[in-house]
């Protein structure tokens, strides 16, 4: 399988020059939407990579100047990970910091077991488990950072991450244009977990990009011990709602 040629191999080189990676990244990147664009294991709409490497890829990597100061040779936790985005392009970009996919769907874990086999991941670990399920069985106080892309409300996410992260560790999420009601449930949430919002930073992954927001909470002190409540909970009955 060879990486695409044409829009997304320049665009790839552009992300190269702009986020420093190095030939052998941009090389794993390329097959990677190769193997997006072939599988129809992948857990996505967009496939072509002309349109990929900005959706997913560069989009993703947005984060990476949060985790090099957070999380540069840590764990990370990527939940409700899907077709291995934001996951998979900062492992690769970032080969130092340990990546966890949570993935609570087996179908989406076979693609990206498959894709961490072809790229030769070895930072990587895909777990097929529900984020609050791993919270309970080996996660709770594990991970430097928690990640998610296009999860859930941020009350939800507060819930979800607060548990994994160790205390100093951030939860980075990925969002759209701001909600003032969708923040302060969040804020409320991040509260009674444990948690505090730090920013909403205005990101431009790719030109033409419009309203691509990541939300920064910091755990500052200890999640209580109900929490995560049971799986579903979270999503059905959303702290600070």
């Amino acid at each position: 399988m060879k990486r695409p040629g044409g829009r997304a191999a320049a665009r790839l080189d552009a992300l190269a020059a702009e986020r420093s990676l190095d030939p052998g990244a941009v090389e794993s990147l390329g097959l990677l939407l190769a193997m997006v664009r072939d599988d129809a294991r992948a857990a996505t709409s967009v496939r072509d990579p002309a349109e990929a490497v900005d959706v997913h890829v560069a989009d993703s990597l947005t984060a990476l100047p949060v985790l090099d100061r957070a999380a540069p040779s840590a764990q990370v936790a990527d939940i409700g990970s899907g077709a291995g985005f934001p996951g998979l392009p900062l492992a690769i970009a970032r080969p130092g910091m340990q990546v966890h996919l949570i993935e609570a769907t087996r179908r989406k874990c076979d693609f990206m077991e498959t894709a961490v086999a072809a790229l030769q991941l070895g930072n990587v670990t895909v777990v097929n488990a529900r984020a609050e399920d791993w919270a309970r069985a080996a996660g709770r106080e594990r991970y430097a950072a928690v990640l998610a892309r296009a999860v859930a409300p941020l009350a939800t996410l507060a819930e979800y991450a607060a548990p994994l992260l160790a205390i100093g560790g951030l939860l980075v999420a990925w969002k759209g244009a701001r909600a003032e009601d969708e923040e302060r449930a969040g804020a409320a949430a991040a509260a009674a977990l444990g948690m505090r919002p730090l920013t909403a930073e205005r990101v431009r992954p790719y030109p033409g990009s419009r309203a691509h927001t990541l939300h920064l909470y910091e755990k500052v002190r200890a999640t209580p011990a109900e929490f995560p409540r049971r799986a579903g909970s979270a999503r059905k009955q959303p702290l600070g709602a």
